[in-house]
């Protein structure tokens, strides 16, 4: 470099970087996109329907039927009794419920590992609800294109008028679960009577607006997300699988590579396999995922991608269960499709049947041999232990007896444990309406010499007058001094 430039000074600018190339926005959520399931027909979309009308039958049908003069399904909570037809449930009884509960989970247990998520696709309530407000969704808006191409229309007067006629009835069907489910709790024909004057008290309004709500929100807004998001089985569900259960699965071997082709082509010899890549099993799924990328937990067991894919089977003239209902080994060809069943008989089926079995056994045992009548000795302590004018010692005890039948009952008391007992009642006629309790107030007397100073053990005995004659024998103590 020669001296003139030596001495030229040189002038660096350095431009300093935009905010917002610095900046860069990252989602930790993917974002949520509105699925237009597609309507299908099949022999697997026949049984949803028919599992959504009975839950729904059951569950909205059930408080109107009476059972001797009383609403047969009735969780009186004010009376602390649970009626179910001709079963009272007292909270004595709460054992049962914890029987019930341990039931349906190792019953839910069981059908898992055996066909998966059967539950989920056809008689979860979220599921119900969702097929629910999809109906009413076609019947106002139309189809999936129709739903698409509404969606995408600016707002009109008509695309506000179907809006809202969708979404009124969508609120009417909540209110109407709403209204239901309180129906168990509080006399359904009660508030039907209280309609017209919302005569309702804070606790009935509180819960109707809230189920219908929160069933409006579920099953109208969220739908696959609570599946895919909110629901804690569809997370441990997997563990309760192995290779040999029952799961919806894409043939791979057969419907690979896929492609579209002209009808009456050999595919094969165009290097095609089965599949026409049409994505119909795609459109028709509640959650939006491909079941041809392999088993997701996203997945609810609908079958709805089966009946679409066994559609377009038929149309194009190929064999039937490129998507079918298989287990992993079967579908690795580790044995025949026919001999699924078989392989029912395995350590993880059998340990959860073997326990739900005990568990539903104890509970039905327990209900085949309780008494139609219930006990409890209580002791008066205003006055543990008095003389009477003959010189006897006496004690003071109230006798509950809790009539668990729906019929009216009559009963007598005796006791023993010590020589020469006597025993007064205020009532001579023990009777108890059906499924009332009714305390009865009773002396026992004991001779001095006898009922030495402390505590000595007797025996109360309640039995029915009426034939069946059966007893109940409860313990309790007498006082001397």
């Amino acid at each position: 470099m020669s001296d003139s430039l030596k001495d030229i000074p040189v002038k660096v600018e350095h431009t300093p970087p935009s905010p917002k190339a610095a900046q860069e926005t990252v989602s930790l959520y993917e974002a949520q996109k509105k699925i237009y399931p597609r309507s299908v027909k099949g022999i697997f979309n026949n049984w949803r329907i028919l599992f959504v009308l009975g839950t729904q039958l059951a569950f909205l049908g059930l408080p109107w039927l009476n059972w001797n003069g009383r609403q047969a399904v009735f969780f009186d909570m004010v009376n602390r009794k649970f009626f179910i037809f001709g079963l009272t449930i007292w909270p004595q009884d709460f054992v049962y419920l914890a029987a019930l509960l341990m039931s349906c989970a190792f019953g839910l247990f069981v059908w898992t590992t055996i066909a998966g998520r059967l539950w989920c696709g056809y008689s979860c309530p979220q599921t119900v609800y969702t097929e629910i407000m999809l109906w009413i969704e076609q019947l106002v808006e139309g189809d999936r294109n129709k739903r698409i191409k509404l969606d995408k229309e600016p707002m009109s007067l008509r695309k506000a008028r179907l809006k809202l006629t969708k979404h009124g009835l969508m609120i009417l069907f909540c209110l109407w679960t709403g209204f239901s489910l309180v129906g168990y709790f509080t006399p359904i024909r009660d508030l039907v009577k209280a309609m017209p004057t919302f005569d309702y008290g804070p606790w009935e309004s509180f819960w109707i607006f809230f189920y219908a709500g929160f069933t409006y929100l579920l099953a109208g807004f969220m739908r696959e997300q609570v599946c895919k998001y909110m629901c804690p089985y569809a997370r441990f569900q997997s563990v309760m699988f192995d290779a040999d259960t029952l799961i919806i699965s894409y043939d791979e071997a057969r419907g690979e590579p896929r492609g579209a082709r002209k009808k009456g082509v050999d595919f094969k010899q165009q290097g095609l396999g089965s599949c026409v890549n049409c994505g119909i099993c795609v459109q028709v799924c509640p959650v939006g995922i491909d079941i041809r990328n392999g088993l997701q937990y996203e997945c609810i067991g609908c079958a709805a991608c089966i009946d679409a894919c066994d559609e377009v089977m038929d149309k194009v003239g190929y064999p039937r269960g490129l998507i079918r209902y298989t287990t992993e080994n079967a579908l690795e060809g580790k044995y025949p499709e026919k001999d699924i069943v078989k392989h029912l008989r395995r350590p993880r089926v059998i340990m959860y049947t073997v326990v739900l079995l005990i568990v539903l056994g104890a509970a039905l045992g327990s209900l085949a041999m309780r008494k139609p009548f219930k006990v409890d000795i209580l002791r008066d302590r205003a006055s543990l232990v008095k003389e009477t004018d003959a010189g006897l010692l006496e004690n003071a005890y109230i006798i509950k007896i809790i009539n668990t039948t729906e019929r009216d009952q009559e009963f007598k008391i005796s006791v023993d444990g010590m020589p020469d007992l006597k025993l007064e009642s205020d009532s001579k006629h023990l009777r108890v309406k059906a499924t009332e309790t009714e305390s009865f107030g009773v002396r026992v007397q004991a001779d001095p010499q006898v009922a030495t100073k402390g505590s000595h053990e007797i025996h109360f005995k309640v039995e029915t007058v009426s034939s069946p004659v059966l007893h109940v024998e409860e313990k309790s103590s007498f006082i001397g001094e």
